[in-house]
């Protein structure tokens, strides 16, 4: 029986003699969903659960804009290091936050400070 692949004149077309090659995958390009995942949580607002916001003006905390920054960036800087719960000492306030959720979970100014115990945080950041 003759051989298909071979033309009448003889000729043995060059892709007939080796098999049929699918192109290779395309290397990924970007950042991977764990990434963008990561980046959005780290750029969203810093929030103050209702709870915090009571403390705050309850206690008589001043918050400012300057307070505000350096608490974002401590809350970065937690995230980078993969903390999860964190006490973010501003000053003379401690805040506790939900560094994945970028919440702030409660405040205790100084005066307030005094035989507090804070549980269930991983990791501590001084702004």
């Amino acid at each position: 029986m003759a051989d298909p692949t071979i033309r009448p004149d003889g000729v043995r077309p060059a892709d007939a003699a080796a098999p049929a090659q699918r192109p290779a995958p395309a290397a990924p390009t970007g950042s991977s969903f764990g990434d963008v995942l990561a980046a959005k949580l780290q750029s969203g607002p810093l929030r103050f659960s209702s709870h915090a916001l009571q403390r705050i003006e309850r206690r008589g905390i001043p918050v400012d804009d300057s307070t505000v920054s350096r608490l974002d960036d401590a809350v970065k800087l937690a995230a980078s290091k993969g903390a999860r719960d964190s006490l973010v000492l501003v000053d003379q306030t401690a805040f506790v936050v939900s560094v994945p959720n970028r919440t702030v979970i409660t405040a205790v100014d100084q005066e307030h400070m005094r035989e507090q115990v804070f549980t269930n945080i991983d990791s501590a950041v001084i702004g």
